[in-house]
C-alpha cells in the first residue's frame, strides 16, 4: 500500500508539472500536423481554420518547430488559454483605416544619415551580448530591460529631450518587462508611429547560455542608433514615435501580443509598425529582404520607395529583395494580427539568414561588423522622419472624391462641386511638403481661384465640408 500511495504520489505531481508545461497556441497547420506525426504526445490540435491550427502544446514541441521545422523566431503564437486560440482562429482583425505614406523630407533625411555612427551599434550589441542570456525567465532578461530603460533615458537627457519618456511594460504571460519608450508628437500627438525589435534571447542547447547578438541584440541596437541620431539633429516628430524593445518574442511573440492587444482595445491610433529582428548578419546578394508573409503589402512598398528614393546610389547605397518567413515568425505578426500596418525588413533571404541563431554562438564576431547592421539604422531612421512628420493631403483617401473637379488653367484653378452630395463650405490648396499654400470660400458649387503666386509644380485641391469631410485631388500648374 505504501509503494502504491508513493507511486500515486509521483504520478500526480509529474502529470502536473507535465500540464504547467503545456501552453495553448495558433500555428501553421502544415507545422502542426508534422509535428503531430513526429511527437504525437506533445501536441493536440484543438481545431483548425484554413492554413491555421489552435494547439495545445509542451515545451518539447516548441523546441521542435524551433529545430526542425523552422529557422527563426517561435513559429506560433502563444494564447494564454484555449478560449483566446480559438478566438485568434476564427476571428480575423478588421484593416483600420490608413494615413497616406509621402517621401518629402530629403533635408531632414539627409542631415540623419551623415551623424549614425556604426561604433555605437557594435558598442550596444557587444553589450548585450554580455548579459550571457537575455531568456525571458532570467534574472538577467528583466536585468536587461532595467537597463535599457536607464540607457534610453541617459539617451534622452543627454540631448535635453523634455519630450520622451520611458517606461517598463508589465506583462501577465512572462515576469520580463518590455520597454518602451516615448517621443510626443508636437501637433499629433493621438497618432502612432512604432519601430521595435525584441530584448530576450533563446539558445536550444540551454537557455543559460543565449548571447543573442544577432537575435536580436542586432535589432535593439539598431532602433537605438536610428533614435540617438534623431536626437542629435534636433528631429522632432509631429507625431508621437515609440520604440519598443520586447518581452518574450522566442516563446511566442508574448511581449508584442500583449502590447498590440491592449493599443487595439484602447483605440490607439497607430499608422505603422516596422520590426527590426536580426539586422547584422550579411548572408546574401541584396542587403534588406522585405519578409512578405504576415507584413502588409502597401508598408513594404512604402520602404522600398525610402531605399529607392534616399539609398538607390552613393555613400549610402542599399539593395533589397523579397523573402518569406514562416507563421509567427516575428514580432510584426502581433501588429497584423490587430489589423494595423505593420512591416519586417531582415537581413538576408531566409534561406541564407545567420545559421548560428539560437544556440551559443549566436555572438557578435559571427558577424564581423556592424556595418550591415548600419544599413538598416538608416532605413529606420528614414520610416520614422518621413511617417513622423506632418499631416498632408497628397494622396489621402476621401469620400465623394469622385463628385468634384479642379484644374489649373494658366493662373486660374477652376473648381466645380455641383455634383456633390454634401455642401462644401471651403477648397484648400497644398504644396508637396504638405503646407497649405491657398485657400478660398466656397459661396457657389462652381467658380475660379488665382493661383497666379504659385509657382509651376504638383498641388493638391482639398474640398471641406461643413462636417469636417473632405475630397481631394491633384493638380498640377505649369
Amino acid at each position: 500500500m505504501r509503494i502504491l500511495l508513493i507511486f500515486l504520489t509521483f504520478f500526480t505531481i509529474n502529470s502536473v508539472a507535465q500540464q504547467q508545461d503545456r501552453f495553448y497556441a495558433t500555428m501553421n497547420i502544415v507545422d502542426a500536423n508534422a509535428l503531430k506525426i513526429d511527437i504525437p504526445e506533445e501536441i493536440d490540435i484543438i481545431s483548425t481554420q484554413g492554413n491555421e491550427a489552435a494547439v495545445y502544446m509542451s515545451t518539447e514541441a516548441a523546441h521542435k518547430l524551433h529545430d526542425r521545422i523552422l529557422v527563426h523566431g517561435p513559429g506560433y503564437i502563444f494564447k494564454a488559454s484555449e478560449a483566446e486560440a480559438m478566438k485568434a482562429l476564427v476571428e480575423k482583425p478588421t484593416v483600420r483605416t490608413r494615413m497616406p505614406l509621402t517621401i518629402t523630407e530629403d533635408a531632414t533625411v539627409a542631415q540623419v544619415l551623415e551623424v549614425i555612427n556604426t561604433q555605437n551599434i557594435e558598442d550596444h550589441i557587444l553589450e548585450l551580448e554580455d548579459y550571457g542570456t537575455r531568456f525571458h525567465t532570467t534574472a538577467t532578461g528583466t536585468q536587461a530591460a532595467e537597463d535599457l530603460k536607464t540607457k534610453w533615458e541617459a539617451m534622452a537627457a543627454l540631448y535635453n529631450r523634455s519630450d520622451v519618456s520611458v517606461r517598463l511594460f508589465n506583462h501577465s504571460s512572462t515576469n520580463m518587462p518590455s520597454v518602451i519608450m516615448t517621443i510626443e508628437g508636437s501637433e499629433l500627438p493621438d497618432e502612432y508611429v512604432i519601430v521595435g525589435g525584441h530584448l530576450d534571447s533563446t539558445s536550444s542547447q540551454g537557455n543559460n547560455d543565449a548571447p543573442g547578438a544577432d537575435d536580436d541584440a542586432s535589432g535593439i541596437a539598431t532602433i537605438t542608433e536610428a533614435t540617438r541620431a534623431l536626437f542629435e539633429i534636433g528631429f522632432v516628430p509631429k507625431r508621437t514615435i515609440e520604440v519598443m524593445a520586447y518581452a518574450a518574442e522566442e516563446v511566442g511573440l508574448v511581449g508584442s501580443a500583449e502590447i498590440a492587444d491592449e493599443y487595439s482595445d484602447t483605440n490607439v491610433n497607430v499608422v505603422a509598425v516596422t520590426q527590426f529582428d536580426m539586422t547584422n548578419f550579411n548572408g546574401s546578394a541584396n542587403d534588406i529582404y522585405f519578409i512578405t508573409d504576415f507584413t502588409d503589402s502597401t508598408l513594404n512598398s512604402y520602404l522600398m520607395d525610402l531605399l529607392d528614393h534616399y539609398n538607390a546610389s552613393g555613400d549610402h547605397a542599399i539593395t533589397y529583395s523579397t523573402s518569406l518567413c514562416n507563421y509567427g515568425c516575428s514580432d510584426h505578426a502581433s501588429w497584423t494580427n490587430e489589423g494595423f500596418m505593420a512591416s519586417f525588413p531582415f537581413e538576408a533571404s531566409f534561406a541564407q539568414r545567420n545559421g548560428n541563431i539560437h544556440t551559443p554562438n549566436d555572438t557578435y564576431t559571427v558577424s564581423g561588423t556592424a556595418d550591415h547592421a548600419t544599413k538598416f539604422t538608416k532605413l529606420c531612421a528614414e520610416f520614422l522622419i518621413e511617417t513622423a512628420k506632418g499631416e498632408t493631403v497628397l494622396g489621402i483617401t476621401t469620400i465623394d472624391e469622385n463628385s468634384v473637379f479642379a484644374v489649373i488653367d494658366g493662373n486660374i484653378l477652376r473648381y466645380d462641386a455641383s455634383a456633390a452630395s454634401v455642401y462644401y463650405k471651403s477648397i484648400q490648396v497644398y504644396d508637396v511638403t504638405g503646407k497649405k499654400v491657398a485657400e478660398h470660400a466656397i459661396n457657389e458649387k462652381q467658380g475660379t481661384i488665382d493661383v497666379s503666386r504659385l509657382s509651376s509644380g504638383v498641388y493638391v485641391a482639398n474640398f471641406v465640408s461643413n462636417s469636417g469631410a473632405t475630397a481631394a485631388m491633384k493638380l498640377s500648374k505649369k
